[in-house]
C-alpha cells in the first residue's frame, strides 16, 4: 500500500471509532442546521478533528480542504487532502445504518490516493492512481453494463438546491422507465464506491461538492468505469454534476437525460 494511502485508511479507521461510539447512544448527539436541509453534527466535526490530526501529524506541511473546517493551507500547496468526515449525515441522525468516511489525496491538482469507509460494515474501499481499486484488499471492477435497460443506478435527489426538481424528475424518469430500478440511499461517496464494486451499475446526481466525490472518483476510474458531468464532459468538478458508471453506460445516460434538462445543468 501506497504510504499515503495508508495514511488515509489510518484517518479513516480513527474517524469511523468516533463515529461507532456515537452510534451507540444517538440521543446525545447534538445536530444543527447549516443551511437549507443541510445538517452538521458535533460527530462530523470531531470526526474531521480526528483525521486532520492523523494526516497532519504524518504530512505537516500538506493542505487540507474538509466539508467542516474549510481550507487549511499547507506550506506544501501541491497536495491537498479533500475530506468528508460523514457523507449522509442525516442518515446518521435518524440513525439509518448507511454513511461514509471519505478522504481523498489530490496532488498538483489530481486526485492520487482514496478511501472510502463504512464503519458501521467494516468496508473499506482504496484506490491508488494506475494501482486499482480495492474492497477490504480484494480487487474490485464496475459492471459490464452496456445498457440502460436491466440495470440498477443510484442517485441523489437535489434536497439542497429544489429549484431544480422539475429538471431532476424528468432525468429521473427519462431513464426509470429503462432501468430495472433505482437506489437512493443517501449517501453520494458509498453510492460511487457501490458504483465501483458493481453493486450498481451507474449513479447520477446534481449539485455535489468536491469532498462528496473526489474520492469516489478515483475508485470508479480504477475500477475501470467513466465519471463525466450531465453533458458528457468532465466538468463536474465545477458543475457538482456527476454520473460515474460503466463507460458505455454513462455516455447512454447521458444521451437519455440530455435533452429534458435545463441548460444551467449542462454547463
Amino acid at each position: 500500500m501506497h504510504p499515503m494511502l495508508n495514511i488515509a485508511v489510518r484517518a479513516a479507521r480513527n474517524a469511523g471509532k468516533v463515529i461507532l461510539r456515537a452510534c451507540e447512544d444517538l440521543s446525545k448527539v447534538e445536530a444543527q442546521q447549516k443551511g437549507t436541509n443541510d445538517f452538521v453534527t458535533n460527530v462530523d466535526k470531531d470526526a474531521e478533528a480526528v483525521i486532520r490530526d492523523t494526516i497532519l501529524k504524518a504530512f505537516p506541511e500538506h493542505s487540507l480542504v474538509g466539508e467542516e473546517l474549510g481550507v487549511i493551507e499547507g506550506k506544501d500547496a501541491d497536495y491537498q487532502w479533500v475530506i468528508d468526515p460523514l457523507d449522509g449525515t442525516t442518515n446518521f441522525i435518524k440513525g439509518i445504518p448507511h454513511f461514509a468516511v471519505s478522504i481523498a489525496l489530490k496532488v498538483k491538482g489530481r486526485v492520487e490516493q482514496a478511501v472510502i469507509y463504512d464503519p458501521i460494515r467494516s468496508e473499506l474501499f482504496t484506490a491508488s492512481r494506475g494501482q486499482g481499486a480495492q474492497l477490504n484488499s480484494k480487487r474490485i471492477r464496475v459492471t459490464k453494463s452496456t445498457e440502460i435497460a436491466g440495470s440498477v443506478l443510484g442517485t441523489g435527489f437535489p434536497f439542497k438546491q429544489k429549484h431544480h426538481i422539475d429538471a431532476y424528475t424528468e432525468a429521473f424518469k427519462a431513464l426509470f422507465v429503462h432501468t430495472a430500478d433505482i437506489r437512493r440511499a443517501g449517501s453520494a461517496a458509498l453510492d460511487m464506491a457501490y458504483v465501483a464494486a458493481g453493486r450498481m451499475d451507474g449513479f447520477f446526481e446534481i449539485g455535489l461538492k468536491p469532498w462528496d466525490t473526489a474520492a469516489g472518483e478515483l475508485l470508479v476510474k480504477e475500477a475501470g468505469g467513466m465519471v463525466m458531468d450531465f453533458a458528457g464532459g468532465a466538468g463536474y468538478n465545477q458543475s457538482g454534476n456527476v454520473i460515474c458508471g460503466a463507460p458505455k453506460l454513462c455516455q447512454l445516460i447521458v444521451k437519455e437525460i440530455r435533452p429534458v434538462l435545463t441548460e444551467s445543468l449542462l454547463r
